[in-house]
């Protein structure tokens, strides 16, 4: 109740434009608080708020919000404010901010940044996109191996306070090749009068200019680490990756993956905030895809005509029959897809999954072509709806059961693995892709079982 009771004060407030009472309304509120007040409020409200909030809290609000919302704000701020809030964030959070940003505006804002800030996110943009090299920030300490501790000590004391993390110290030589880094607390646990290569192990993880975000969400999964460095290919140390960065980047590229897993084109805004015509774009081109390959189904089916006419019981089980295929085969997908962004399957591993998935389609198909075979033999005990050749009937619809699971297994496993082959996005091979292209196939696997085995009764 009280939180509403303060939320109502600041709405009125707010549409009153009352800004110094607004001023102290918001003294004790934290950022992820008011990120979310704000991300409720029409635009000219939102650049209202930020007018009046704390200038530390500014950076540090801004920073947490979606990029839709900082647009909008960015947009709708004095040039003055605009400028500040731009030169005062950090440079990686900078660049991912303006890469997603027309060209034009990014050259307006350009403008509006310092000479020094200008030149670092200049060189960030430079950086392929979604590489190292967009996520990185440059401000880091780094420290000589000649030093003492007492030295490094004093030079965080000093320094520390201009960079993004004190967590992580770097050891680098004249010419700025890295040569290790070390914990904070490797400092404070030794003698100050140490040098820094006596604490120093030559053991590092690192990450390369342009290796791709993949690459670090990766090494972030592997290494427990607050922050990596950033080399170029010499070796010289340029910049690092900090794990706020690489959990944002994570959770918009699972985002992203789920979206196309269920048949939709990645969404570039939170649901609520994508225009309706936008979504229907997104949403409508998998689904016509996906409706033109089920035309296929209906083309299969009048292909066996002739055998559905000689046997009408065969037609009862086709929605068991390719359901079947589509689930098994999307189970499989949705395995290796995941699994893939884990790290846990790569290319090389294709003999492997599709051993596993063979085996995994049999026992799997075996299962439910029992299933199937008991529940026709079941249904002759009380009815005859399956007529006197019912055992073939059984026998048709069991072994069906077991072509169409491991062929939509194996085609759900393999699948995304073809697609990363050719460098194409193994989530496009969705769900409903995969459940689309086994109902094809699994009608023809079922129509051609049961032409062999009912040949000369009921075909």
């Amino acid at each position: 109740m009280k939180r509403k009771l303060k939320k109502r004060k600041v709405s009125t407030l707010i549409h009153q434009r009352k800004l110094d009472e607004l001023k102290l309304a918001f003294a004790n509120w934290q950022s992820p608080e008011i990120a979310d007040y704000v991300y409720h409020l029409p635009a000219n409200d939102q650049a209202f708020v930020f007018t009046a909030l704390p200038y530390v809290m500014v950076v540090k609000t801004f920073k947490v919000l979606d990029i839709a919302t900082q647009k909008q704000i960015i947009k709708n701020l004095p040039h003055e404010q605009a400028a500040r809030i731009l030169n005062e964030i950090q440079p990686d959070d900078r660049t991912q901010f303006l890469s997603e940003l027309p060209g034009i505006t990014v050259k307006d804002l350009l403008g509006l940044l310092t000479e020094d800030e200008r030149v670092i996110t200049l060189k960030q943009l430079g950086y392929p996109e979604h590489s190292v090299g967009r996520l990185m920030t440059p401000e880091y300490l780094t420290v000589d191996p000649e030093w003492t501790v007492q030295q490094v000590l004093d030079y965080i004391r000093t320094h520390g306070k201009d960079t993004e993390t004190i967590n992580v110290i770097y050891v680098v030589n004249e010419e700025g090749h890295l040569l290790d880094d070390l914990r904070i607390r490797e400092f404070l646990l030794v003698d100050p009068s140490k040098k820094v290569k006596e604490i120093m192990d030559g053991k590092f993880n690192c990450l390369k200019v342009t290796n791709d975000e993949e690459s670090a969400i990766a090494e972030f999964r592997k290494n427990n680490r607050v922050a990596l460095p950033v080399t170029d290919e010499e070796g010289v140390m340029i910049g690092i990756v900090t794990i706020d960065d690489v959990l944002r980047l994570a959770v918009a590229e699972e985002t992203e993956n789920i979206q196309k897993i269920g048949g939709v084109e990645a969404l570039d805004e939170p649901y609520m905030k994508v225009p309706f015509l936008q979504l229907m774009k997104k949403r409508s081109g998998w689904l016509i895809v996906l409706f033109l390959g089920e035309m296929l189904t209906a083309t299969a089916m009048g292909f066996f005509e002739g055998e559905i006419a000689k046997a009408v019981v065969l037609a009862l089980f086709v929605p068991l029959i390719i359901s079947s295929g589509g689930n098994s085969g999307s189970q499989a997908s949705t395995l290796i897809i995941r699994a893939m962004a884990l790290g846990e399957v790569t290319l090389r591993d294709w003999w492997s999954v599709m051993k596993r998935e063979f085996l995994s389609g049999l026992f799997l198909g075996t299962t439910l072509g029992l299933i199937g075979f008991a529940r026709v033999s079941a249904w002759t005990l009380f009815s005859n709806i399956y007529g006197e050749h019912w055992l073939l009937v059984a026998t048709v619809v069991g072994l069906s059961l077991i072509g169409v699971v491991l062929w939509g297994t194996l085609s759900g496993s393999m699948l995304p693995l073809v697609l990363k082959k050719f460098g194409a996005d193994p989530a496009v091979s969705s769900a409903p892709f995969v459940a689309t292209l086994v109902d094809v196939t699994g009608l023809v696997i079922y129509f051609s079982i049961a032409f062999v085995i009912m040949h000369g009764t009921l075909l």
